[in-house]
C-alpha cells in the first residue's frame, strides 16, 4: 500500500511538471520583443534656439556647385515615386530672395536648364530635352501666381505644342527656382512674429545602423519652434516651424513653411553639418539639404560637391538673376496664358440664347 501510495505521488508530480510545461507555450505572462531605442535628450532654451536660426541667417549669399537628385512623388498616393539620376549644378543665393539655379549633365557639363528668380518673377530655359527639341522652351512667370487653372486646361484649351508643350509645363512651371531660396537662406526671426516652443518624440531609422540591426529603430526627441504671425483678422496664423534635434546637443533639423491655409508649403530637411569655406567663419551648417513641395509632388536633395569651395558673403548684381532668352527659344509666358484662358472661361457661350427684355428686371 505504502509502495503504491508512493508510486501514486511520484507520478502526480510528474503530471504537474508536465503539464506546466506544456502550459507555458500557450499562456504567456512575460514577452520581450525588441522596441525603438529612446535617445537621450538634450535640454535647450527657446533664446538658444532663436539665436541658432540667427545664425543660419548669417548667410547674406552663397554660390555653390551642387549634386541635385530629383524625385517625382505625383503617385505617392500610391506607394509609387520616380527618382532621376544625379545631375550637376550651380547655385547663387542672394538676400531677399534672389536665386541663379543651373541644371548641367554630369562630366560633361553641359546646361540641362537654367533658371533664375528676382524675388518676384521667375524664368525658366530648358536646354535640352528627350532630342526631340519639342521640349525646349524659355518659361516666364510671377512667384506668387497659381498656375493650377492653367495646367487643368490644357485638354480643352489648345495651346502651341500640345501635349509637349504640357509636359514641359508640368515639369518645369512647378520645379520654380525661388522654392530653395527659403531652404538656403533662412530668414531671421525677428519682433513682428510670437514663437512658441514645444516637444516631440519622433519614430525614426539610425541610417547609421544596419538595415537588421535592433538598434536602428529609434525614438528622437525635438524641440518644435512654431513661428506665429497675427493675421488681419486678428487669427494668429503659423508661418514657419522650426524643429531641433535634441541628441548629443541642437541641431536646427528641420523647417516647415506654411501658407495661408495652414498647409505646408515646403518641408526642408537639413543633414549633417559641416564646414563651408575656408575661411572658418561659417562652420556647423548643413552639407545636404532636402526640399520636399507636397503640392507640386516633388523633391529634390541638395549636396555640395566641395564644402571648402563654397563662396558666401559676396554681393552680386541684379541682371545675375535675370535670366535673358540669348538661345532664340520659343517663349512661354504663364501670366499672359493665364490672362487668355480667365477671358475665355468668362466669355458668354456663343450657344447662350439672351434673356428676351421682359425677363430683365432691375431692381
Amino acid at each position: 500500500m505504502r509502495l503504491w501510495r508512493s508510486a501514486l505521488g511520484k507520478s502526480g508530480i510528474l503530471f504537474l511538471l508536465s503539464a506546466s510545461v506544456l502550459l507555458t507555450g500557450c499562456i504567456r505572462v512575460k514577452q520581450s520583443s525588441d522596441t525603438p531605442r529612446l535617445l537621450k535628450a538634450e535640454d535647450s532654451t527657446r533664446a538658444e534656439m532663436l539665436a541658432e536660426v540667427n545664425r543660419f541667417a548669417r548667410v547674406g549669399s552663397l554660390r555653390a556647385k551642387m549634386y541635385m537628385k530629383f524625385e517625382d512623388n505625383s503617385f505617392a498616393e500610391f506607394g509609387n515615386k520616380e527618382v532621376y539620376r544625379s545631375a550637376d549644378g550651380e547655385i547663387v543665393v542672394q538676400r531677399p530672395a534672389k536665386i541663379l539655379m543651373k541644371v548641367q549633365v554630369p562630366v560633361l557639363h553641359s546646361d540641362v536648364a537654367q533658371m533664375t528668380s528676382d524675388g518676384t518673377h521667375f524664368r525658366v530655359a530648358i536646354l535640352k530635352d528627350d532630342g526631340s527639341g519639342k521640349l525646349k522652351r524659355f518659361i516666364m512667370g510671377t512667384n506668387a501666381a497659381d498656375y493650377s487653372r492653367l495646367q487643368k486646361s490644357f485638354g480643352s484649351y489648345d495651346l502651341e505644342g500640345g501635349k509637349e508643350m504640357k509636359a514641359s509645363v508640368n515639369a518645369m512651371a512647378n520645379l520654380r527656382p525661388q522654392h530653395f531660396t527659403d531652404a538656403m537662406l533662412v530668414a531671421p526671426t525677428d519682433d513682428k512674429h510670437s514663437y512658441v516652443l514645444s516637444s516631440v518624440y519622433q519614430p525614426e531609422e539610425d541610417t547609421t545602423q544596419q538595415k537588421k540591426s535592433p538598434l536602428r529603430n529609434v525614438i528622437r526627441p525635438y524641440y518644435l519652434v512654431d513661428e506665429v504671425a497675427s493675421g488681419t483678422d486678428g487669427v494668429p496664423r503659423i508661418t514657419r516651424r522650426f524643429w531641433f534635434d535634441r541628441v548629443g546637443g541642437i541641431r536646427l533639423a528641420r523647417l516647415q513653411l506654411f501658407d495661408k491655409q495652414a498647409e505646408i508649403e515646403s518641408d526642408i530637411v537639413y543633414g549633417l553639418q559641416g564646414n563651408l569655406t575656408n575661411t572658418g567663419d561659417y562652420n556647423n551648417l548643413p552639407l545636404e539639404i532636402i526640399v520636399t513641395r507636397p503640392k507640386e509632388h516633388y523633391s529634390m536633395r541638395l549636396k555640395y560637391q566641395s564644402p571648402e569651395e563654397v563662396t558666401i558673403g559676396r554681393t552680386y548684381p541684379d541682371k545675375a538673376f535675370l535670366l535673358e532668352n540669348s538661345w532664340g527659344l520659343e517663349e512661354l509666358d504663364l501670366d499672359k496664358k493665364l490672362a487668355d484662358l480667365t477671358v475665355q472661361q468668362n466669355a458668354p457661350s456663343p450657344h447662350s440664347t439672351p434673356l428676351p427684355n421682359s425677363a430683365v428686371r432691375l431692381n
